[in-house]
């Protein structure tokens, strides 16, 4: 995937109601910044001009968020209908979404479900930044799931890493980020909340990618699968050597997983998905009062939080 410019958005679904696009790594959704800056929102105007909402900000509608280093699925809805039928589809639980990411290390167990819970960052110059329930400054934390499986081990400039499958089963700000670094195991790239390498001067992006997402509206199932971007032909510094779960059949799993009931699901958080078939698990706290007063200001309009 090369590095994005206002030509080059790439539409991997497209129906009357909703755009599924590949957003390039290192580019911000939006932003409200004096300077010229490239944003999913200007390529969209670029290529789509006549689908631009005038009732909304920023003129699209975005479905959710993605960080500005990660690349990946991103679902734009084209009217306040859709929107609020994929608004519904997270509030009840109903949305699966799956990352790929190179993680630092060789992680040993194959499959695990990660639980820290996550808060806000107090401590001096990290105040906008997260971390987990336990650390020096870690403000109201809150429980937060992980699915992790294993791909792929190898080397990425010399280095040993891992190739995931990340499942958000929360969804917390930088949530993978935290929950990877927590491990142990940081996303390679992410100057954040990883280490830098002695062999590694930056690499050239954060190695998390949105892989998977499906939203089974009541009008239609948006469904995307982006390409993989963490192959050796298309980055020379990784270097994969042990296959242990072939990615095609964990696709064929997420695509066959039935949706799930919302009648049976309750309220729940915002962002959270249909995790991989794995033991069990406690279930995702009650949503807040003001989650859902966040969730309803997204559907009248949606606005990106600050930068982080």
């Amino acid at each position: 995937m090369e590095p994005g410019s206002v030509e080059n958005l790439c539409v991997v679904y497209r129906s009357r109601d909703f755009l599924v696009v590949n957003k390039h790594w290192d580019v911000r959704i939006d932003s409200k910044a004096w300077r010229e800056t490239l944003t999913l929102q200007k390529q969209l105007r670029h290529r789509f001009p006549e689908l631009a909402d005038p009732d909304t900000y920023y003129g699209f509608r975005f479905c959710h968020q993605l960080d500005f280093s990660t690349s990946g699925a991103l679902c734009v809805a084209l009217n306040k209908a859709a929107a609020g039928s994929a608004y519904r589809c997270f509030k009840d639980r109903r949305v699966t979404k799956a990352y790929l990411a190179l993680v630092r290390g060789h992680v040993q167990e194959s499959r695990m479900t990660i639980s820290y819970s996550i808060g806000k960052n107090s401590t001096e110059g990290r105040t906008h930044t997260m971390c987990i329930e336990g650390t020096q400054g870690c403000e109201n934390p809150k429980p937060s799931l992980t699915e992790l499986v294993v791909l792929e081990h190898g080397l990425y400039a010399g280095d040993p890493v891992s190739k995931v499958l990340l499942q958000p089963l929360t969804g917390r700000t930088h949530q993978l980020r935290v929950h990877c670094s927590a491990l142990g195991h940081p996303i390679v790239g992410d100057l954040t909340y990883g280490q830098a390498s002695g062999q590694e001067d930056q690499p050239f992006r954060m190695m998390l990618h949105a892989f998977y997402l499906r939203i089974p509206t009541s009008a239609e199932c948006v469904e995307a699968c982006t390409p993989d971007p963490f192959v050796p032909s298309l980055d020379a510094c990784w270097s994969p050597h042990t296959l242990l779960q072939p990615l095609d059949e964990l696709v064929q799993v997420l695509r066959a997983a039935p949706d799930p009931d919302p009648s049976e699901g309750g309220p729940g958080p915002c962002s959270p998905c249909t995790p991989l078939p794995g033991p069990g698990r406690p279930p995702p706290p009650p949503e807040t009062e003001v989650q859902r007063a966040s969730c309803l200001q997204w559907l009248s309009e949606w606005t990106l939080e600050p930068d982080n």
